[in-house]
């Protein structure tokens, strides 16, 4: 799923390149380097943000958990 949604939004900003072309300076709005860098970005900032919170989880014993709610 995350694949996807990084393709999707690739392809989302290659769609809006006028868009982006007032924004960038001295970077073509279809530079490949910079798409890829912004999407892997993207990815792993969403990834830890998964990811951290879950592994606090596991260390949490079920019968506490159940017992606080």
């Amino acid at each position: 799923m995350k694949a996807a949604s990084t393709v999707a939004g690739l392809l989302a900003s290659l769609g809006v390149t006028r868009v982006l072309a007032s924004q960038l300076f001295g970077v073509s709005p279809r530079h490949p380097a910079t798409l890829g860098a912004v999407a892997a970005v993207v990815t792993l900032a969403g990834l830890a943000a998964c990811c951290f919170p879950a592994q606090r989880a596991t260390k949490v014993d079920p019968v506490v958990a159940l017992r606080y709610q």
